[in-house]
Parts: structure tokens; sequence; C-alpha cells
């Protein structure tokens, strides 16, 4: 059977039916894609383990795969005018398939890292292309529905992908989380090929600003990297001041360019309009918290509480859940409610949730920290609806094309900026506590002195040689230290997630006040 061109002809084919084959081809192929994006955070000390890593350089398969999501993202657009849905969906699929395999395989970090960055960039075409497919074969009235449905698929990744994780993880290894999603998404290529359309042949080719894409992603690309290096190279190191130079040299070139163009990757005189630039500083705050908790609590309770990578997938699960029943809710009181009374509460509950959280220990309850991370998906359901209304508002007709994708560009690269700025400061402090702690550990200290006679007496009990005995004790005073170290370290972590939201109040209060200012000039006029 001859494969169609258009969506019309699909229906003449399949009949009105059709828009749910349309829908469960392009939703398979998003689930897999957004599953095994999240899957890999309760994996992450067990790669550290394999492969003898740091949490500096783990975090990378978390910040690499954003950052790409976020590029991919601006690559769809210009990928589905000259290739089609069908031909841009199946090799988006069929990339990701050697990437699972890579990573699967992946003989040491280098390689991993590589595979996530492509998965995170197929991740960040397919969500737009599922997104374009709805919207295609969907009538106008069924148009609100359908986005709800392709809002589920997504949350359907941070509520189900760490506890899939976890549980292949428990049953086989790490690596299974790469081997699993291969079968979902071969099937998705095949049942693509029959019920995609392709590029319409009469259909103009448009040119893509590979000037901008190429200015934009070494930006990108070298900040992550030299902040994500800092703590091991030396803030003050050539390595790293060179990677900011280039990072600040190629940012201020891609502002330049993209203001100098007609057609930019990214139009940047939508910020002209400050209602919608207070609401982008709200999303990129948005996209760091639930992307950074996402990465710092199942790290925490696998490496602090010594958890199972099932135990921390299900820690993520009510609040996932959650948030996908709260999400339509979200929706239908923005129509009725100020959304920016909605944001500011939202910002709240989340500062709450983190405020929370920053006074983990090796003892908290399960249901105490999984009930922290519900308030955060809480304020998250109000938040994101509130915002992107709010944000749409703001813009003319004209601009609502590029704003659409500027609120969506905006919110990923917080999230990578937020997932990586939260590995370095996790460091860091772990780092200051651990020195700050050591210091304390003299003979004078009673406490010390006391640890290490009760570690010498049960190692002699335990048939140690004398001369080891009192290394012994030693090393466990360190690892006691170390731990305690991690445990404020992520304390202070949670904090500064807290702090950051509540400061987030001051872009949601500018986005009112300009809001309202806009809506009295409107009436007068």
């Amino acid at each position: 059977m001859r494969p169609a061109a258009t969506t019309e002809e699909l229906f003449a084919r399949y009949g009105p039916g059709y828009r749910w084959l349309a829908t469960a081809t392009v939703m398979l192929g998003t689930i897999s894609a957004v599953l095994t994006t999240t899957s890999v955070n309760v994996a992450i000390p067990d790669i550290m383990g394999a492969f003898g890593i740091g949490q500096d350089r783990a975090q990378w398969l978390s910040t690499g795969t954003l950052a790409a999501m976020t590029v991919g993202m601006l690559l769809n657009a210009w990928l589905m005018d000259n290739f089609g849905q069908r031909n841009v969906f199946i090799g988006a699929l069929a990339v990701f398939i050697a990437a699972l395999l890579l990573a699967g395989l992946a003989p040491n970090e280098n390689v991993l890292i590589f595979s996530r960055i492509v998965q995170g960039a197929i991740a960040g075409v397919l969500q737009p292309l599922a997104m374009y497919t709805l919207f295609r074969v969907f009538p106008p009235n069924r148009r609100g529905a359908a986005m709800g449905l392709f809002g589920m698929s997504v949350i359907l990744g941070p509520a189900i992908g760490p506890t899939l994780g976890g549980v292949l993880i428990d049953l086989f290894n790490w690596r299974f989380i790469f081997f699993a999603p291969m079968a979902v998404s071969m099937l998705a290529i095949i049942i693509g090929s029959l019920f995609l359309p392709g590029r319409e042949e009469s259909s103009a080719r448009v040119r893509f600003d590979w000037p901008g894409f190429v200015l934009l992603s070494v930006a990108i690309a070298t900040v992550l990297t030299a902040l994500s290096n800092g703590q091991r190279e030396g803030w003050h190191s050539d390595y790293v001041l060179s990677l900011l130079a280039i990072a600040a040299s190629a940012g201020g070139a891609f502002i330049a360019w993209s203001l100098r163009i007609d057609a930019p990757l990214v139009d940047l005189r939508v910020f002209a309009n400050p209602r919608f630039a207070a609401a982008s500083a709200v999303g990129a705050i948005y996209g760091a918290g639930i992307f950074g908790s996402t990465y710092l609590v199942p790290l925490f309770v696998q490496t602090i509480q010594h958890a199972t990578p099932l135990a921390a997938g299900l820690l993520l699960m009510p609040a996932g859940l959650v948030m996908g029943a709260l999400m339509p809710v979200g929706g239908y009181m923005s129509d009725r409610i100020s959304p920016t009374v909605l944001v500011v509460t939202g910002l709240l509950f989340f500062a709450v949730s983190a405020f929370w959280l920053a006074g983990v220990d090796t003892n908290m309850p399960f249901w105490t920290v999984a009930f922290a991370v519900v308030l955060s998906r809480i304020g998250i359901s109000l938040i994101k609806p509130a915002l992107n209304l709010t944000a749409m508002r703001a813009l003319t007709p004209v601009q609502l094309s590029q704003g659409a994708g500027m609120i969506n560009f905006v919110r990923q690269l917080g999230g990578a900026f937020g997932v990586n700025l939260l590995s370095v400061l996790l460091d860091r402090r772990t780092f200051f506590h651990s020195d700050a702690l050591t210091a304390m550990q003299t003979a004078a200290n009673s406490t010390t002195m006391e640890l290490l006679r009760t570690m010498e007496a049960l190692l002699a009990r335990a048939g140690v040689p004398e001369d080891l005995q009192g290394p012994g004790a030693l090393h466990f005073l360190g690892k006691v230290i170390h731990a305690q170290a991690y445990t404020m370290g992520f304390r202070d972590s949670f904090l500064a997630v807290a702090i950051v939201y509540v400061l987030a109040i001051i872009p949601a209060w500018i986005m009112a006040r300009t809001g309202t200012r806009t809506e009295t000039a409107s009436a007068r006029g």
C-alpha cells in the first residue's frame, strides 16, 4: 500500500477513526523518549559506581539530555517543513534506537553521555511533532482535549519513568533502562510508516538559521561544560575561563545575529514585552525546579538513605500522578482566577516543599519525602497552565508562534541550567562542610576521641591486627564525616531551590503589574 502524502488522504483511507491511529502512533514514540529521559535519574548512583566517576560527571547524564532537548525543539519546525511528519518521525526514532543501543553497550561514561545527548535531541524533536500531529487530526472544538492528552503523555515521564527504571535495575541492571524502550520505538516506526503523512511536494522548503543554531549550541554547551568542570579543574583555571569566554562570545554573537536578520532561529524581540519577559523568567525557574528536584531527590534517597532504585522511583510516582490529575484543574482555574494568583500560589507551594526538604537527614521517613515532593508538584500544576496563558496573552497574534516556542525553550533551558548549577552547589557545599567538620576532629574533641577508641576496640574484637586498628578507626571517622557533609550539602541545595522560588515572586509580581497597565491602556483606547 502506497504511503499517503497528506492527512486528508489518510482520513479518506481509514475514516474518522484515523485521528486515534495517528494519536497512538505519535504518543508511542513520545512516551518512549520521555520515559527514557527521566528513568535514568534513579540509575545515576549505579552508573557512578560502574564507571568510577563523581557526581560532577554523572550530572551530565541529565544536564546534557535537557540541553540537547532544548536544541532539538528548535530543529523541529525546519525538519517538518523540509522532510514531512512521517520521515522526521521514522528518522528520529531510528537515530533514537541507535543511541539507546550505544548507551546500553557504553564502555565508559563519555560514550554514555554522548548517547544521552543524542537521545535528548530526539526527544526534543518528537515532542513538538506529536503536538503538531494532534492539532492537525482533531477539529478545532476538540483541540483543547487533544492538548490535554498530549500533556498527560508528557507527564507520564516524571511519573512512571523513575519507577520503571528502578524495576529494571532491581531485576537486571542499569543497562536495561536503555534496552527496554528499543522494542517500543521499533513498533512506533512500523505504525508511523502507515499512519503519518509525508511531505507535501507543493510546499516550499524553508531556510534554516544555521549560524544562529551553531552560535546558540556553542554558547549553551560551553557554559554548561565550564560549570560542570569548575569544581574539578578550578574556577580560575585556564580551561574553565576559556570555556566561559567562548560561551560569552558565542552568546553575544547569537544575540547580535538574531536581532539583525528577518527570520532568526529564536526571535529575541518578544522579550521587549515586559510581561512576556517576566513570564519567561518565571518559566526558567519553574523548569529548574522540576528537573532539579527530579535529579536531587532520587540521588539523595539512594546515596544517603541507601534506598533501592525501585524505592527511589516509587518515591516520585505519587507526585507525578498528582501532577497529572491536577494539571487540567489548573487549566480550568486559569480561565476563572487571575493567572498571577495561581502562579504565585504555585511558587509558594514549591518553596514550602523545598524548605521542608532542606531539613532532610538519614532517618527522614519515605512518605515524608514523598509528600514534600507531592507539594512541589501541586505548585507546578498551578504554575504551568497559568504561566502559559499569561505569556501568550501578552503577545500580538503575529508573535504567538514564536512566543509559544520561546516559553518552552526557556523552560527546558532553565531545567538544564538548574540541574547543572544544583550539581555544582551540591559539590561545593559538601566540600565546605567536609573541611569544616574535619577541622573539628582534634584530640581536644572528646566525642571524636571516644568514637575512635570505640572503633579500635571493635576492630580488635574482630581480630584486626593492632597496627591496623588506628588507621581503620580513622577511615571510619572519614566516612562518617563525608556522609554528614554530603547530607548537609543536600540540605543547602534544597534551601537554595526554596530561596530561588521565593525570589521568583518578584518577576511574577512584575508580570501582574505590566499586565494590569496593558489591560488598562487597552480599555482606555
